[in-house]
């Protein structure tokens, strides 16, 4: 594909930087700032976690606790409080982290000393340096060794405690380089990671080898994998089931195919942006992205 301006995508970055002023809600301000978690019944032993970042599981039982993803850093000790009605960190056996952002991984700092951290190889790799998300202003230092993944794998993981079988699957340069989606085999439900934001444009970090084309397909993937009954627990937004992913992912493939067709018609990043995608897809903007910063992170993919 000939396209204009293709260097652009180089550059995308501080281009995106800049749209994130128009964006109508800022990525750590989304979830209202709050010193407790909302919890929300996925199984008779499993509960997503609304915070202030991304959404948790956790799996409780007399084998101990695992915890998949575990906010900011200043949630900690809400956090806490919430596993002290569960068993006490001392009962807490794993942490997944479905990728490596912060609002995904920062409660490792506090957490990572009780229990053991699981993720694909890449997330230990990018938590041993310095990283960053310029479009939400992020920066972290490398993580100290209590708070990185002591466990990596590169396909897929599984394991067993509290009679529940928790299978990891990586699905490459979909979000990042380095998501997991976890199934909860015998409860019939799946927490996504950031490979679903329900309801609303999601973030895909290009920087971190992330690609919305990509992505699109790794959501197909989940999809063909659970059945009407799934409970599907979203990075962001609320606990969801198999027809939320497939409006989701119809979203994803309709409005990428738009900026692909204007871009294979010539057409530059800004021309595309000042079409925009149409009035349908305008109540997805209610969450992280406006409209067009997220035709740029698609531009960018192509």
């Amino acid at each position: 594909m000939n396209l204009p301006n293709y260097n652009v995508a180089k550059y995308l970055v501080c281009v995106i930087a800049l749209l994130g002023l128009i964006t109508s809600v800022s990525f750590a301000d989304h979830h209202q700032s709050s010193p407790s978690f909302r919890e929300v019944a996925v199984s008779s032993n499993i509960v997503m976690l609304q915070g202030k970042g991304g959404n948790l599981a956790l799996l409780s039982g007399g084998q101990g606790l695992l915890l998949v993803d575990d906010d900011y850093q200043e949630m900690s000790q809400a956090l806490v409080d919430v596993i002290t009605t569960k068993g006490g960190v001392d009962s807490l056996t794993y942490i997944i982290n479905t990728h490596w952002h912060g609002d995904h991984t920062q409660g490792n700092l506090e957490l990572g000393q009780h229990a053991t951290i699981v993720a694909h190889d890449n997330v230990r790799s990018r938590l041993l340096s310095a990283q960053e998300v310029k479009l939400f202003n992020m920066k972290s230092g490398p993580y100290p060794e209590q708070a990185l993944p002591s466990v990596t794998y590169k396909k897929s993981l599984s394991l067993h405690m509290n009679g529940e079988h928790v299978e990891l699957m990586h699905l490459a340069n979909g979000h990042t380089d380095g998501d997991s989606v976890v199934f909860f085999r015998n409860a019939n439900a799946v927490h996504m990671g950031d490979l679903f934001f329900n309801g609303f444009f999601p973030f895909v970090d290009v920087g971190s080898g992330g690609n919305v084309f990509t992505f699109t397909n790794n959501v197909a993937t989940v999809i063909e994998l659970i059945n009407d009954n799934t409970k599907v627990i979203p990075g962001h937004g609320p606990l969801a089931n198999k027809r939320d992913l497939h409006d989701f992912h119809t979203m994803l493939k309709a409005t990428s195919s738009v900026v692909r067709t204007m871009a294979e018609e010539g057409k530059s990043l800004e021309q595309i942006q000042a079409a925009g995608l149409g009035s349908k897809w305008d109540s997805w903007t209610k969450g992280f992205l406006s409209e067009k910063v997220w035709i740029s992170i698609i531009y960018s993919s192509l």
